[in-house]
């Protein structure tokens, strides 16, 4: 029988799926509490415990960051305001000038400005990380104190991208909700990797899902999947849900470096590559995809960039 705590953890992640796919659709607190199967008197107080915040902020801020998103790629304002659950394009403006202290059209306009802004912050951060961490003789790579020095500097990167076919692939998943970066490292190794090893799939496809931009949502409340691909027949238990990854069309990139220097490689698929290319992302996750992952090291890490694509 499953731990009270992991029944808990299956039921929540229904429910944030099940709103970040309705987000354009009225989401009330009985249908949701229906879902989780708990009790819709209790729920509320459930849901505000579990997620830190109440269903109404929650889907509020879940609707803000998907326009958000959905104007950086270069939406259209009102079709990205019915998108997400408003009722007008008034309604929709006076809420995200309120949350991120411009108009819809400014935001859209000034995502070069704010993607720069962000690389330059992300760059700074790592360069601080690699300075402590050479002060105290700890660099990754190296077993006398040296600098992992196999990735190229930040823009230096080439851009070979593939756009093909992919298969939908059934996985186990568990979900990590906070900051990205190291956390979600560590994430995989106590929580996802023993899991693996004792059900014989050290050597499955994985697939790394963070279904938040850090620049917009904070991180204490990002969420990314730890998936794991399962045959037919396996059901996980224990606190791993199963979902089914769609297939489909997808842009392909191979990134060969440190996991830490991965975000300006997804910003420049994002900003360079795809604007340029007569494509445009779907509402398809999108994902990193690793190739036995249990026996890859931070020194000689490597993986593929899954971009959902559709045309413009």
């Amino acid at each position: 029988m499953n731990d009270p705590r992991s029944e808990y953890e299956r039921r929540m992640n229904r429910v944030l799926d099940h709103i970040d796919r309705n987000l354009d659709a009225q989401l009330d607190l009985p249908a949701l509490a229906d879902i989780a199967n708990f009790s819709r008197y209790h729920f509320h107080r459930i849901f505000a415990g579990w997620m830190g915040e109440t269903i109404g902020d929650y889907v509020r801020r879940r609707r803000l960051e998907a326009a958000a998103h959905k104007l950086a790629a270069g939406g259209v304002v009102l079709e990205v305001a019915l998108s997400t659950g408003f009722g007008s394009g008034e309604a929709f403006a006076r809420a995200f000038k309120s949350r991120f202290g411009s108009t819809p059209t400014e935001w859209r306009n000034k995502t070069p400005e704010r993607t720069a802004a962000f690389l330059a912050a992300l760059r700074a951060e790592n360069s601080n990380f690699d300075q402590a961490n050479s002060k105290n003789g700890q660099a990754r790579g190296g077993a006398n104190g040296e600098h992992d020095v196999s990735h190229p500097p930040y823009g230096e990167t080439i851009m070979d991208v593939k756009v093909m076919e992919l298969q939908p692939a059934r996985v186990a998943y568990r979900r990590h909700i906070g900051p990205y970066g190291p956390a979600v490292g560590q994430f995989w190794a106590q929580s996802v990797m023993p899991w693996m090893l004792g059900n014989g799939l050290a050597e499955a496809t994985c697939y790394g899902i963070g279904h938040d931009d850090p620049s917009l949502t904070p991180a204490d409340k990002c969420r990314y999947d730890a998936c794991v691909e399962i045959p037919a027949g396996l059901e996980p238990g224990g606190q791993f849900s199963v979902a089914n990854l769609p297939g489909g069309r997808y842009a392909v990139t191979r990134y060969t470096g440190s996991p830490r220097d991965i975000g300006p490689v997804w910003n420049r698929l994002m900003k360079e590559w795809l604007p340029s290319s007569g494509l445009q992302c779907d509402e398809r996750p999108c994902f990193e995809r690793y190739e036995s992952l249990a026996t890859q090291t931070e020194a000689d890490f490597t993986c593929e960039i899954c971009i959902p694509v559709k045309a413009l």
